[in-house]
């Protein structure tokens, strides 16, 4: 219809008519928008009317709608016949062909006829037939703006409305958010993004829908659902152990393909698994993707360490640090926050202390470590030269009986109330088993270093196997 227009409402009366037109005085651009109702049980109950007289009715209120428009530029009509969907099609469709040719209405000035399922009774397919026979059958087609307004007390409003548009309709009438009389109109929030997940842009701003949402709970005075479809707290949001691995991976393979493409992860196709639109298209962030609980797996709690730590944890470390999540969570009843899991992942892999001092010099054979340490409350000194620092105390550990042969080493830089900080995790191997440390200091050395004596603390509680050695 080009220009944005005024929208004001009526029922067939002419002395609501008359004061609706007062209130646009002066307005250029105006839908005049008649109703009343069509269906049998309301002819009948509550009008009072049948078939013949509720038609004159109609045509005298238009024909004032026309009248009191007087000519003026910019007015244009439509009209709704309440309760469509439970009326005899051909009646409706002799009214609204009536009410087009009283209206004169052209292709350049088209009427619009709104189709209403005011009590949502039958299934999506039954409605989207009634409007596509009336698509079908309205006289003066291209004169005609054919327009439908879904409700929801069946829960199916929004599949009424995308199948009507289906079947011929060209506007659809609803509310942000489902509100409206009992179940609520059709959302035109989710018929919107249900587009963009189709790849069809529908032309209304959602990048801030977190902000729509605040704004229209303030105006009406009723809160979103958390699980409501795209606006809701949750909806991005996964518990499910199973659900979480598949997001993680699908995180991880997004990154990649984007990589591959050489685009940036924002302009690569989205693909990933239980997320239908990438969160940050609506304005949300990962943060909440996934949350972790009793539910989760060891792919959601590696997704959050990765995610806010930049901590990838090898396979074998996820299951076994799920267990101790799980027991967490089960223990507390409640979730987890990111630092809760980071807290509870220390204090099982982390350095608590027992390095009492340290030094490292740089000589021709290499690197030549000397450290003081706790075993078992007594103060032990060692010595070595390797290849590096952890190589070196590894040695040292070995020489008072505590034997760990480190498989991986990776190390990290973290910002921690804007300070980097370096974290360093090993994975180990002593006696046929598989052990971890962890440790985060400013200097990568003393990260290293401590990451190493957290193993061998997780591995024998620095307790050596055979005398210590001073």
């Amino acid at each position: 219809m080009g220009a944005t227009m005024m929208s004001v409402f009526t029922a067939a009366r002419t002395d609501l008519i008359e004061r609706t037109y007062r209130s646009i005085d002066g307005i250029r651009n105006a839908v005049v928008h008649m109703y009343t109702a069509t269906a049998p049980t309301w002819r009948s109950v509550v009008l009072g009317l049948d078939r013949n007289s509720l038609r004159q009715l109609i045509f005298d209120a238009a024909d004032t709608v026309a009248k009191e428009a007087g000519g003026t530029p910019g007015r244009r009509f439509e009209f709704s016949p309440e309760v469509f969907n439970l009326t005899e099609p051909d009646f409706v469709l002799e009214v609204c062909n009536g009410l087009t040719e009283l209206w004169d209405a052209d292709a350049d000035r088209p009427v619009i006829h709104n189709l209403p399922a005011t009590v949502e009774v039958a299934t999506p397919n039954v409605y989207a037939d009634q409007i596509e026979y009336m698509d079908r059958h309205l006289s003066r087609r291209d004169a005609v703006i054919l327009s439908v307004h879904p409700h929801n007390d069946r829960g199916t409003g929004i599949a009424c409305a995308e199948l009507a548009v289906l079947a011929g309709a060209q506007r659809v009438e609803g509310c942000l958010f489902g509100n409206g009389e009992r179940t609520g109109n059709v959302d035109l929030a989710t018929l919107a993004l249900n587009l963009h997940a189709q790849g069809v842009d529908p032309m209304i701003d959602f990048t801030d829908i977190d902000d729509v949402r605040r704004t229209v709970e303030y105006c009406n005075g009723i809160p979103v659902h958390p699980r409501h479809p795209y606006a809701g707290d949750l909806v991005f949001t996964a518990f499910s152990g199973t659900h979480q691995d598949a997001i993680k991976k699908g995180f991880a393979d997004h990154r990649r393909s984007a990589s591959a493409a050489r685009i940036s992860p924002e302009s690569a196709p989205w693909s990933v698994p239980y997320l239908p639109i990438d969160p940050t298209d609506v304005g949300r962030d990962y943060e909440a993707v996934i949350r972790i609980n009793s539910q989760s797996g060891k792919g959601g709690v590696a997704h959050v360490l990765s995610s806010t730590y930049g901590l990838d944890i090898p396979r074998e470390l996820q299951i076994d640090f799920a267990k101790h999540v799980q027991h967490q969570a089960d223990t507390s009843g409640l979730e987890l926050t990111a630092d809760e899991l980071w807290t509870l992942f220390s204090s099982i892999y982390g350095y608590d202390g027992g390095i009492r001092r340290w030094s490292l010099e740089h000589v021709q054979s290499g690197d030549r470590l000397a450290v003081v340490f706790d075993v078992n409350g007594r103060e032990v000194h060692g010595e070595e030269v390797a290849s590096g620092p952890v190589d070196a105390f590894v040695r040292i550990l070995e020489s008072v009986g505590i034997e760990l042969e480190v498989q991986s080493f990776t190390q990290h830089s973290h910002a921690i109330h804007d300070e980097q900080t370096a974290i360093t995790l090993l994975e180990c191997r002593t006696e046929g088993r598989t052990v971890w440390g962890m440790a985060e200091h400013r200097s990568v050395t003393a990260s290293a270093i401590r990451a190493v004596y957290a193993a061998a603390t997780s591995a024998y509680r620095c307790r050596p196997t055979r005398e210590l050695q001073r």
